[in-house]
């Protein structure tokens, strides 16, 4: 965009449209927050937000802005805040014909002899003119005389000079004073000009001036050259003898600038040494004008130039210098994103100037460039808070020298938390334990998660998956604080009832969108000794009192009756020890005799080893008879010995081996699979349970049922009993093995899909058949029911 200058500029022109330069409607600048900065500290433009017009606030000068150079811009940025953009708006400031040429003296005064010669030259004084390119001083005019004409040279990018050309001899007798005018001249429309009184003095006798063996000397100097370095030495003559001849050298036209503050001039030899410091960034060239005069009376001079250039040395390492820091940036920001602009500024010229920036380091970010030295700092990468949260963007700018210089900046550069992690269990399956009869209300376990995120995208909340009917029935049984995790018991759990239960919980954060994780809960419910042991039938226990007859006749170690009990407790708090006997079984300690009393009262203890432990009683009068033949028994008959092998006798052996085959094979066919099966097929609710209890019962259970399989070691009693579990158990179960039925040894099977195990149908068979030939021996004799318990 292009402005003029102060003169034809008020505040408030419009320079240009940014909104249709930007493709902005008006109805979008205010939605966008369009604003204009700027590096300066006046803020010379402003932008109209109602049309979009770039206008002029401040009063421009572009002889303060830029002076002593032709080109003259200012560098602006517009700013969108929706979407977040950035662009960079170079104003160049054009000149106008403001500043009229003038002199730094309003009369000068020169010196001829009437002995000069025609087409002798004088310089006449520069014009200075502020403003630049074609509104500088373009040409001079010398007012009409009949002495003197006028010699305009024009050193190319140099500044224009005049000289006063003798033309016609002088004559100090018919006038010693000329008065002329010289005139500067600009380019400007209209052009402006300047006035300098220029008076001739018409001096007598010295009639040889010195010489310059050059019109224009040229010379090179590199910047930062050490004080005393000679530069040239200057040569001039004059055919003049004595005091006439001799020249004395000095500088003229000290202007803006002064030659003396960088170089010294011996006024006698003409050398020209360096004094002062040289920076090109200050001035690429100097202009000296220098002076060679006699010591006549009067004195003659001569006139030549110096032409300084100056050599650019790489002495500025680059500058580096960030703006509009778009910090923190998102973690899921987009690549493209734009970061921060960085600009290189670089004071040297030529090679030295030019220069180059890349971020140090493999970092998710780069440099774009988008004009000259400027560039913006871009997201290259993913961005991961919890892996990194902020950055430190290291940019290094070197410059084409020789050496090369560079300089570093550090952008940090935060990252801030989007909400891309879910809470975390410390595993996908929880195990709880808890007591049976345990209080309503107690905290059973606390949920806790982990989340990467930060606030609310950490914050988690809890609640109960509800998939399926009997999950849906887990809420009357438990709940759960959504704050906390608490597991809180609505009921007191009991385990002969209920051994384990599962559900599912969903942790869910307060992020948007919200992320969420499941666990699964297994709640196992520990035995407790709450069941006092049951006395099975025919026995009762409340308070009766049973009857059992022996004949007087019964030898010691006779087999009165056997005690038999349950407790629906398990384990520990399920083994059984009756007090009076060990086993059970009540046998005679030695033969009857006449002073017996004939009716024996008894009372079993039957106590389980839970703590504290339980009990229950059972009354039984042992009845002396006379005779076996009055012994009436439901639970025994005397066996009778048969000669012959009758069919009975054919039936109950087929029985028993039958059973016993089908037991063997069963028992292989464990075996094989268990020594086959893999380590891969495990299956978490499918390990069985084989327990032995004190009272000889065995306990079995599956992935669905449990089954108690009680073989009693009594041969008239022997039962199968069968108890269904209603869950699956969730871990290995325990194998209790001793020959003297007591607990000393446990073994955890291993969770295997291809253990086989007893079918319900096969254990319901199985029952069955012992039963049938129960039946069979309990009618028949006490001999075959004491080979049938053995065998089983």
């Amino acid at each position: 965009l292009i402005v003029p200058s102060k003169v034809s500029v008020d505040k408030g022109t419009a320079v240009g449209n940014l909104a249709k330069d930007l493709n902005l409607n008006v109805q979008q600048l205010f939605s966008t927050g369009l604003q204009i900065t700027s590096g300066n500290n006046n803020q010379y433009f402003d932008i109209n937000q109602e049309s979009g017009v770039l206008f002029v606030r401040e009063r421009i000068d572009r002889e303060v802005l830029c002076p002593n150079t032709v080109k003259c811009s200012l560098n602006i940025e517009a700013a969108t805040s929706s979407p977040r953009s950035l662009h960079r708006i170079e104003v160049s400031i054009k000149d106008v014909n403001d500043n009229a040429p003038s002199f730094l003296e309003e009369i000068n005064s020169i010196d001829l002899y009437e002995s000069s010669y025609v087409g002798e030259r004088h310089p006449l004084p520069i014009a200075y003119d502020a403003d630049a390119g074609a509104n500088s001083v373009k040409s001079y005019k010398l007012s009409p005389n009949e002495h003197f004409t006028l010699d305009i040279q024009n050193g190319g990018d140099q500044s224009l000079s005049a000289e006063l050309v003798l033309q016609k001899a002088l004559d100090r007798e018919k006038q010693a004073v000329i008065e002329l005018t010289l005139t500067a001249i600009d380019g400007g429309k209209p052009p402006k000009t300047g006035n300098v009184q220029i008076q001739v003095n018409v001096l007598d006798v010295n009639d040889n001036s010195p010489v310059f063996s050059k019109s224009l000397y040229k010379v090179q100097v590199s910047e930062n050259e050490n004080a005393g370095t000679t530069l040239l030495a200057l040569s001039a003559t004059d055919l003049d003898d004595g005091v006439n001849g001799q020249i004395v050298y000095s500088f003229t036209e000290k202007r803006r600038f002064n030659p003396d503050d960088v170089f010294s001039l011996n006024e006698s030899t003409g050398e020209i040494k360096v004094k002062g410091n040289i920076d090109y960034e200050e001035n690429q060239a100097y202009e000296i004008r220098v002076q060679a005069r006699d010591k006549g009376t009067p004195p003659r001079s001569a006139h030549s130039k110096i032409l300084v250039e100056v050599i650019d040395v790489n002495d500025n390492a680059p500058e580096i210098s960030v703006s509009s820091i778009m910090s923190p940036v998102k973690e899921d920001a987009e690549i493209g994103t734009v970061v921060a602009m960085v600009t290189i500024t670089d004071h040297d010229g030529g090679k030295n100037g030019l220069t180059y920036c890349k971020i140090i380091g493999s970092l998710p970010f780069k440099l774009k460039s988008n004009y000259k030295n400027y560039y913006s700092l871009l997201v290259d990468g993913p961005l991961d808070r919890e892996s990194v949260s902020q950055f430190n963007v290291s940019i290094i700018a070197t410059d084409e020298g020789i050496p090369s210089l560079s300089s570093t900046s550090v952008i940090n550069v935060k990252v801030s938390d989007v909400n891309d992690n879910p809470p975390r269990f410390l595993g996908p399956v929880i195990n709880v334990y808890v007591k049976e009869n345990s209080p309503i209300g107690n905290t059973i376990h606390i949920l806790t998660t982990l989340d990467s995120d930060l606030n609310e995208n950490a914050k988690a909340t809890y609640h109960l998956i509800n998939s399926s009917p009997k999950e849906t029935q887990i809420s009357s049984i438990i709940n759960i604080n959504s704050e906390t995790g608490d597991i809180v018991s609505l009921q007191s759990f009991n385990y002969e009832n209920i051994k384990t239960f599962q559900f599912k919980v969903q942790a869910t954060d307060s992020g948007v969108p919200p992320l969420s994780s499941n666990v699964t809960v297994n709640v196992l419910v520990l035995d407790e000794n709450d069941n006092s042991p049951t006395i099975l039938l025919p026995y009762s226990e409340h308070g009766s009192v049973n009857s059992e007859s022996i004949p007087y006749s019964a030898e010691a170690g006779y087999f009165v009756a056997k005690i038999r009990a349950v407790d629906a407790d398990s384990g520990y708090n399920a083994l059984l020890s009756y007090h009076l006997s060990d086993t059970g079984e009540i046998r005679t300690k030695r033969r009857m005799s006449d002073n017996d009393l004939k009716t024996h009262p008894l009372v079993v203890l039957v106590s389980d080893s839970g703590e504290p432990s339980l009990s229950a009683t059972v009354s039984i009068d042992v009845v002396v008879v006379e005779s076996t033949a009055n012994i009436q028994t439901p639970f025994r008959h005397v066996p009778v010995k048969e000669d012959s092998f009758s069919d009975l006798n054919l039936y109950l052996l087929i029985g028993i081996v039958s059973v016993s085959v089908i037991f063997l094979l069963s028992l292989v066919s464990l075996i094989a699979v268990k020594c086959h099966r893999t380590d891969g097929s495990f299956s978490r609710y499918s390990a069985p349970m084989i327990t032995t209890h004190p009272d000889g019962s065995w306990s079995y259970s599956k992935s669905t049922q449990q089954y108690d399989v009680c073989f009693s070691s009594d041969t008239l009693k022997s039962d199968v009993v069968v108890y269904p579990a209603p869950y699956p158990l969730i871990d290995g179960e325990l194998i209790s093995i001793n020959g003297g039925d007591t607990f000393t040894r446990t073994q955890t099977l291993p969770n295997k899909d291809k253990v086989r195990t007893i079918k319900p149908i096969f254990a319901g068979c199985v029952y069955a058949i012992l039963k049938i030939i129960r039946n069979s021996i309990d009618s028949y004799d006490f001999t075959y029911s004491h080979m049938y318990s053995t065998v089983v």
